[in-house]
């Protein structure tokens, strides 16, 4: 096995920051509203507890994080992994938009657009990382997992409210 060089050792950390500086600014929308507009929705009874989805997310993009890691360790001259990290930057884009779309503007149907937008671009970024690493691809498997069940949730809420 070999050890991490500090060139590598930093690439990974700032991997990994990139998610979650996302996931941070995401929540900046997010967390005024779960006690307030949220808590007033109607929600299907398959709704998690609030508490989860912290750390579920942190989890995810920690796991984003070393996915892109992955991908470009070797570099980002190869128009492969430029185009993988496009899209994974897109991903990321639609992520954080959902989180000002949803809780932010209270928009519940562009949530859900977004959403499903979001969905596509973690399959298309599954495809692309698989062709440079799979082990990259498998690590994002639980975050389009994850945000299948949260279109449904979204799906929902937009269906009782």
């Amino acid at each position: 096995m070999q050890l991490p060089t500090a060139r590598s050792a930093g690439l990974l950390i700032l991997c990994i920051a990139i998610p979650l500086v996302i996931g941070f600014i995401g929540s900046t929308a997010t967390l005024p509203e779960i006690t307030g507009w949220y808590a007033g929705l109607d929600k299907p009874a398959f709704n998690p507890p609030g508490w989860l989805f912290g750390p579920v997310w942190t989890l995810l993009y920690i796991l984003m994080g070393i996915a892109l890691f992955l991908v470009v360790k070797n570099g980002v001259d190869t128009a492969p992994v430029q185009k993988a990290v496009c899209v994974f930057a897109a991903q990321l884009l639609a992520n954080l938009a959902w989180s000002f779309l949803f809780f932010n503007m209270h928009s519940i149907l562009l949530g859900l657009l977004d959403i499903l937008l979001l969905f596509f671009l973690i399959a298309a970024a599954i495809i692309l990382f698989r062709r440079i690493s799979p082990y990259a691809a498998y690590l994002l498997v639980p975050y389009i997992c994850w945000v299948t069940f949260a279109s449904l949730l979204n799906a929902m809420i937009w269906l009782l409210n």
